[in-house]
């Protein structure tokens, strides 16, 4: 039985596994995305997703818990220069997603082991998948209309009369 066993140890010990996902986080915040299998794409969803959240809140809080957000994330990827890329670019571009920064794409079979592959991504840098949509406007839940967008359609009625009578 597996019970409260939720950690996929990918066939090492954990030190060997934390410096693998450590570098695999630092490879996908530099390259944006990385082709890997499925078992280390979903692992190293789970570790890079909270590493991301603590970045993004960076913005809203005071000096000292910035620097100590950059510290514990140093201390999890061990690279000051994803640290920074992290903070920088990766941050900006999801200040306003609640959440879901990864996508895991499967791509098919290894060829020489017939390992499921899959493609890991963070989906803000992704121009194929948002170049079709537009950019959402800001909307709250119970809005009411605004008077002049009732005003503006009887004003156009009344020219368009005015318009018929004259000739």
């Amino acid at each position: 039985m597996r019970h409260g066993k939720k950690v996929n140890h990918l066939g090492r010990k954990t030190a060997h596994r934390k410096a693998m996902l450590a570098n695999m986080a630092c490879s996908l915040i530099e390259h944006k995305r990385i082709n890997t299998t499925v078992a280390k794409a979903k692992a190293l969803k789970q570790f890079v997703e909270p590493l991301v959240t603590k970045a993004k809140t960076e913005n809203n809080d005071t000096t000292a818990a910035s620097t100590h957000n950059r510290r514990i994330v140093f201390s999890k990827l061990r690279n000051k220069y994803a640290v920074s890329e992290l903070f920088g670019d990766v941050a900006q571009k999801v200040g306003d997603r609640p959440g879901g920064y990864t996508r895991i794409i499967k791509l098919g079979n290894r060829l020489g082991d017939n390992a499921d592959m899959a493609m890991i991504e963070l989906v803000d840098f992704n121009e194929i998948y948002n170049a079709g949509k537009p950019a959402k406007k800001k909307s709250t839940r119970r809005g009411r209309r605004k008077k002049s967008d009732d005003a503006k359609p009887e004003a156009s009625k009344a020219e368009t009369s005015k318009s018929e009578e004259e000739e």
